[in-house]
């Protein structure tokens, strides 16, 4: 019995050291992990590409203010033949031939300038911007949801090792229970059903272990394709409720304010508000203005050079279109209204979540007191069992059923610190602030207006700000 005691001790010491406690030869932190996920994540970096595209969508309405200009030049051959009559003195007929080649050539050059449509150009550009303001929430989003990812698959990494040393452990203890149970069979002290018992509780005890690798295998899986590397070494987790705040309606207020789906949307009823004006522009004069030159030679026979210079002024007012435009404003104030909905809807969402989730952290919590509380007992009331055992006043099946028992608490107490962790950063994820300047992360962080004010005023230029 005494060996039997020592390998749960020894199990015990490997839970603790493993999750709670840090020890000199851990090398990760979740704190690296998430520095990873967040430089790294392919699916995050999408993201960012997708928002620089989004940012060219204000260079593109601001060419409405600019300038349109075109060169135009032809060359070519042709042959003249004509003849032609035409009254001379009375009773004279004058005859005209004109017979030969030449190569007309011609250069023109036409500027044409917009000066009034509607405001379409400025509510365009507009709504542009608020598209580049919603995209830079998409992305905030995301960055919020991966770093999530990997916090939680840093911890679910935590907890399974834990698991598998713990039933891994129980292995080690059942097969000792075995071997004494026996002996004691062998002296006559038990009867074949207690050796069958321990066998039977040895082959689940095994069956555990391997569903705890399997699990873990998986774990490992996942951790590589959300931080990028294979999990080694991994230091405790700790939660993060120093950013959180301290209440749940500070926290509900903060999520309506900070969370990134409520920001989008917002965003998303300017450019939908702005749409309905740029439609509504349409009804509107059109003022253009044009100035064209152009230089030809040998467009005929007779004549070898010409010029000319325009400056042209076109007023343009719509009557009736055939009621096109008034079908996209119509379209353009549902989706406006549709819109607002949907920010309602997203703000209910929102809160749903917050609550839920500090109802998560505040169980948590609860969870871990309750668990560590329970492994205590357990251990307790294993020692007690075994030495009633000895005194025969315990049957070999009351000994595994609390070695059991201990097992399922350890394993209760890793979750429930597994959970506790995990639920602080989804409460900071609710609030909208799971970022890595509220995290103070060790990383550079991604300024999505760096790109846009390279491209903003860009009149011409095929390259992208990185070279490509």
């Amino acid at each position: 019995m005494r060996a039997v005691k020592w390998a749960t001790g020894a199990a015990a010491a490997v839970l603790l050291m493993t999750y709670m406690g840090p020890t000199p030869v851990l090398a990760d932190t979740i704190e690296a992990a998430l520095v990873r996920a967040y430089q790294n994540n392919p699916q995050l970096n999408a993201q960012r590409a997708q928002v620089r595209s989004i940012d060219e969508n204000v260079p593109q309405a601001l060419s409405g203010y600019r300038p349109r200009v075109a060169l135009t030049a032809s060359a070519g051959y042709q042959y003249t033949d004509t003849n032609t009559t035409a009254g001379g003195t009375p009773n004279t007929i004058v005859r005209t031939e004109i017979h030969g080649t030449n190569a007309p050539r011609s250069a023109a050059l036409t500027v044409s300038q917009t000066l009034f449509n509607g405001q379409q150009t400025a509510n365009r550009t507009r709504a542009a911007e608020s598209q580049v303001s919603g995209g830079r929430e998409a992305l905030r989003f995301l960055e919020q949801t991966v770093l999530l990812s990997a916090a939680t698959i840093y911890m679910d990494y935590l907890r399974d090792a834990a698991i598998v040393e713990v039933q891994r452990s129980n292995v080690r203890v059942l097969e000792q229970t075995l071997k004494q149970t026996r002996d004691r069979f062998n002296v006559g002290e038990v009867t074949r059903t207690d050796v069958a018992q321990s066998e039977a509780q040895l082959a689940a005890g095994r069956t555990q272990l391997l569903a705890a690798e399997a699990t873990l295998t998986t774990t490992k899986a996942n951790f590589r394709r959300i931080i990028g590397n294979e999990p080694d070494q991994l230091a405790p987790g700790s939660p993060v409720d120093r950013f959180l705040p301290g209440t749940l309606p500070g926290a509900v207020d903060l999520s309506l304010v900070e969370n990134p789906n409520v920001t989008a949307a917002m965003f998303g009823i300017d450019v939908n508000y702005l749409q309905v004006k740029v439609n509504e522009g349409a009804l509107l004069p059109t003022v253009n203005l044009q100035a064209s030159v152009q230089q030809s030679y040998e467009q005929t026979l007779t004549i070898f050079r010409t010029f000319n210079a325009a400056a042209l002024a076109q007023l343009s007012v719509p009557i009736y279109q055939g009621g096109a435009e008034y079908a996209l404003i119509r379209q353009s104030k549902e989706n406006l209204a549709q819109q607002r909905l949907v920010l309602e809807q997203t703000r209910d969402q929102t809160r749903a979540n917050t609550v839920t989730v500090w109802g998560q952290l505040v169980a948590g919590k609860a969870q871990v007191a309750s668990a560590q509380a329970q492994v205590t007992a357990s251990e307790i009331a294993l020692n007690g069992v075994r030495e009633e055992a000895k005194a025969g006043q315990r049957t070999t099946l009351d000994v595994l059923n609390a070695q059991q028992a201990l097992v399922n608490a350890r394993v209760a107490l890793v979750t429930a610190q597994h959970d506790r962790v995990v639920a602080s950063y989804a409460v900071l994820n609710a609030v909208g602030r799971l970022s890595p300047q509220v995290l103070n992360l060790r990383t550079t962080i991604y300024d999505p207006s760096v790109h846009y004010h390279q491209v903003r005023d860009s009149w011409i230029g095929v390259r992208t700000p990185d070279g490509r």
